[in-house]
């Protein structure tokens, strides 16, 4: 075999080298997360690993909202929906349903970035409402004594309980803990599976930031019922007793004819992923299942979401509210002030600025709870 000891032989091959990583590093950048796949949750499926099976959490036929699409503050006005002086999604169950399962109690919390002992004070500071839009989250099912995760699209009508910040956090139907998408993925590029809903289109999903921090967490939730024909303040931890009289629903911008805006939440991270512009796979797989009663429309149900950092309910982040004064008549004012503590015995501390709450939920075993129960 022939040796070459030209210069520019020995010059070009170090070179050639370089050139081929850096193709290969654009290549492989290029690609992002091109395998992935966002999951289509229908009003009334639990999905995939679900933790448990709630029925009538959700609400079908809710009004259309005209802001849809792009990437909205959890604080938004009209951003959610529920069902005025009423709520089904049952906190205190989904705490008993928790402790009696210590495993998915583990992973549950371990999703939440908070220990187990906390989530009774967790889940009590979080609120019932219905989503307005086709969101997109990432939703953490159990399977084989671990948490899973995948990006999905819960479709509007969906009962939620959300965070202090406004970001879902968990889904009502079946006790998933949700959080925010990772940023790479792009809505309208992305695949879709799982069964198409009449009225959904990629322009459509929203993505759901956290409210600024430095604002302090929300103290009043402005809502508007499923029809979309009245609004009312809900206050923050509070499950509909305590909502204000009717008012007109709060005026929304639809988004510019340029295309609604695809930015990410601050929150999250990573690159652009490519998919399918404009084309999406034929629904794939049996149907989803179905939580019992979902046939019938029931009312709002709750839903949650983790902020940056851990929710002030979690006893992680120190409070930061501000006596709480609303915005304007907006009705998402700040003033939680619900951090410095963990909750233990009800002793956690917080600013005066505290809004109203749900009581700490026990964690004490209900009487007679014995086992794993299949459903909340």
């Amino acid at each position: 075999m022939l040796e070459i000891n030209s210069p520019i032989a020995r010059g070009r091959g170090p070179a050639t080298a370089a050139a081929a990583l850096v193709l290969a590093a654009g290549t492989l950048a290029g690609c992002g997360d091109a395998g992935a796949a966002i999951t289509r949750l229908t009003v009334g499926s639990p999905g995939r690993d679900p933790y448990a099976l709630m029925s009538n959490t959700d609400r079908t036929g809710t009004g259309p909202r005209p802001a849809a699409g792009g990437t909205k503050a959890g604080d938004t006005p009209g951003l959610y929906g529920g069902t005025r002086l009423a709520s089904s999604c049952d906190q205190r169950k989904l705490v008993a349903f928790l402790q009696a399962n210590p495993g998915k109690a583990r992973a549950w919390a371990g999703v939440q970035g908070i220990p187990v002992a906390d989530i009774p004070r967790y889940v009590s500071r979080l609120t019932p409402v219905l989503l307005r839009t086709d969101t997109l989250v990432t939703n953490h099912g159990y399977r084989d004594g671990r948490a899973t995760s995948e990006p999905a699209v819960l479709q509007a009508g969906m009962g939620v309980l959300v965070n202090g910040y406004g970001v879902p956090a968990v889904k009502c139907n079946c006790g998933n803990p949700l959080t925010p998408p990772e940023n790479k993925i792009k809505t309208s590029d992305a695949r879709y599976r799982g069964r198409k809903w009449p009225g959904f289109e990629k322009r459509n999903v929203t993505r759901i930031r956290p409210r600024d921090s430095r604002r302090g967490t929300i103290v009043v939730f402005v809502l508007v019922d499923p029809g979309g024909t009245i609004g009312f303040e809900r206050p923050r931890a509070t499950t509909g007793p305590d909502d204000g009289p009717p008012m007109p629903p709060p005026v929304e911008q639809a988004p510019p004819s340029g295309g609604p805006d695809d930015s990410p939440a601050p929150a999250d991270s990573g690159s652009g992923s490519p998919g399918t512009p404009g084309s999406e796979p034929p629904d794939s797989g049996s149907p989803e299942p179905q939580a019992p009663g979902s046939g019938a429309p029931g009312p709002e149900s709750p839903g949650t979401g983790v902020s940056p950092g851990g929710d002030p309910g979690a006893g992680t982040t120190p409070g930061t509210g501000d006596g709480g004064t609303g915005d304007g008549g907006t009705g998402s004012g700040t003033g939680d002030g619900g951090g410095g503590g963990t909750g233990d015995g009800g002793t956690a501390t917080g600013t005066p600025g505290d809004g109203p709450q749900s009581p700490v939920i026990s964690m004490a075993p209900p009487p007679g709870s014995a086992g794993s129960p299949a459903a909340f």
